[in-house]
């Protein structure tokens, strides 16, 4: 099952896209897809009215895609967790997750046009798998028991300015959260479809060119272990997303590659979790 909202910004109808093809209005059902519908079961509630053919059908034509899951309380982030990106920007393969926070208010839609932040020199692309938290985790025994609050999955770019990020702080937040440097979606990819979140496939083009083409397989720390991990130092709640990390192919460890500019086009999918494109314009 794919959950999606879809129209204008702040104005999204949640829906969901059926096994049929077919998009279905959940507005009968739901305010929005958030926290609290995640909390209060609202996937069960969708898969039974679904199932009882109750939901009207929404015709998603020329409706602009928004982020699936709306207000994250926060997005959780870990940096180098495929050992090819380690080795590509000449950092150590970490012993334990690197963490870092990404200002949830950089989440747009998967199409939404992404912005170069004014001074910018080095705005780079990341395809990342992205984990959706379904209900409230703290203290988790085992990577096993982290498998049970996961809504499911989607696709992040985790875009970052490198010279904000490495140059101008210790921290890597002032690279991270400038605004919309996180397009997210299309889908929320219940969990049940994606039964090894440790096999998927994950790509990326900048100006139709091949830039990363990598495989979750080669995460250092995987989708559960990050999950309980995290559980041990923050209360993981409902709607949170955590950014997995990104393979190799980002302009920061391809030497004479290019960073971004305002007319650039960039391209990633991930597989069974769907496409994004955004343009980038000038702040």
């Amino acid at each position: 099952m794919k959950l999606l909202r879809l129209g204008a910004p702040g104005h999204e109808r949640p829906s969901v896209l059926a096994d049929d093809g077919r998009t279905y209005d959940l507005t009968g059902l739901t305010d929005d897809i958030d926290g609290a519908f995640l909390a209060a079961g609202g996937i069960d509630r969708v898969r039974t009215a679904l199932r009882a053919g109750t939901l009207p059908v929404l015709d998603p034509t020329g409706l602009r895609i928004g982020a699936p899951v709306a207000r994250p309380g926060k997005v959780v982030c870990i940096g180098l967790n495929y050992r090819d990106h380690a080795e590509e920007t000449g950092a150590p393969v970490p012993e334990r997750p690197v963490v870092f926070m990404k200002d949830p208010g950089t989440v747009v839609g998967p199409h939404d046009t992404v912005l170069v932040p004014r001074g910018s020199e080095k705005t780079d692309w990341e395809v990342e798998l992205a984990v959706v938290i379904g209900r409230r985790a703290r203290y988790l025994e085992s990577p096993a028991d982290a498998v049970g609050v996961i809504a499911g999955f989607a696709i992040s770019n985790d875009v970052s300015e490198r010279a904000f990020q490495l140059e101008l702080s210790p921290q890597w937040d002032l690279g991270k959260s400038c605004e919309t440097f996180n397009p997210f979606g299309p889908w929320l990819v219940t969990a049940d479809e994606v039964p090894d979140p440790q096999a998927l496939g994950m790509r990326l083009s900048v100006n139709g060119v091949p830039r990363q083409n990598g495989t979750t397989k080669n995460m250092v720390f995987s989708v559960a272990y990050l999950v309980q991990y995290l559980s041990r130092f923050m209360v993981l709640e409902p709607g949170d997303v955590i950014n997995t990390g990104t393979p190799a192919g980002v302009a920061l460890g391809l030497p004479d590659t290019p960073y971004l500019r305002a007319g650039d086009t960039v391209e990633l999918e991930i597989d069974g979790l769907g496409s994004q494109r955004q343009t980038f314009e000038d702040a």
